[in-house]
């Protein structure tokens, strides 16, 4: 059931360095334009922290000034792995998950939300070549573009975090205003190639694109077999 329109919104986004920021802008066009709801970008500090392609983003809230937030988005990329064992990192996921109303995390934002002990026992999709990374955070692995589980919502690589965002903004304040955002977005999308999954791309594109992966993979694997370690995991 949507929420009334009298009652503001307080939706974050995370950043953080060596991101992919298009995780992280995809779903701000539209979770910025929420009605009723102000948007805070969020960030240990206030420095400018590059992605991983080298744009600079800007953090204009820190961990210590966020408000209990309704929403909190959960980006990805490379410099994901580098906060996985980051306590400050993974308190303020795990202290903002308590009270929000959803936590939204896009492409391998879902590990970081594992290593904050968020998904036990739920079904959550991630970036697919992280897909084998899951079960070792106690998440039940599937390959929907966005999957909702109570209050936790992923959605797989990079792109698909915009559908997940309009998915998030039809819970907050149903599918009416869902649907006007994406008409001013534009939101049609007609890829040029049929290449944007594993399911559908050619073997060549499939393997040249696995093998680049490999190093970030491995060490996304090497994380999650220490952290089920940890937890007594086999």
């Amino acid at each position: 059931m949507a929420i009334p329109l009298d009652i503001h919104l307080k939706i974050g986004g995370m950043i953080f360095p060596n991101m992919d920021q298009c995780d992280f802008t995809g779903p701000f066009e539209a979770l910025a334009r929420v009605p009723n709801s102000s948007f805070m970008t969020i960030w240990k500090d206030k420095n400018p922290v590059r992605d991983l392609a080298g744009m600079q983003l800007l953090a204009d809230t820190t961990f210590e000034e966020a408000p209990r937030l309704d929403v909190l988005l959960v980006p990805g990329g490379h410099g994901q792995e580098a906060l996985m064992n980051d306590e400050t990192v993974l308190s303020f996921i795990r202290g903002q998950a308590a009270g929000a109303r959803y936590v939204y995390s896009v492409c391998t934002g879902a590990l970081l939300c594992g290593a904050a002990g968020l998904l036990q026992g739920k079904r959550a999709t991630t970036h697919w070549t992280a897909m084998n990374v899951l079960p070792l955070y106690g998440a039940i692995p599937t390959d929907e573009r966005v999957v909702i589980d109570g209050r936790f919502v992923s959605a797989g690589g990079v792109t698909s975090g915009i559908d997940g965002s309009l998915i998030v903004v039809s819970l907050l304040r149903g599918e009416t205003v869902a649907q006007e955002l994406q008409l001013y977005m534009a939101y049609d999308p007609k890829p040029p190639f049929n290449a944007g999954s594993p399911a559908t791309a050619p073997e060549s594109i499939l393997a040249a694109v696995t093998e680049r992966a490999r190093g970030i993979t491995e060490k996304r694997m090497a994380t999650g077999r220490a952290y089920r370690s940890r937890m007594g995991g086999a």
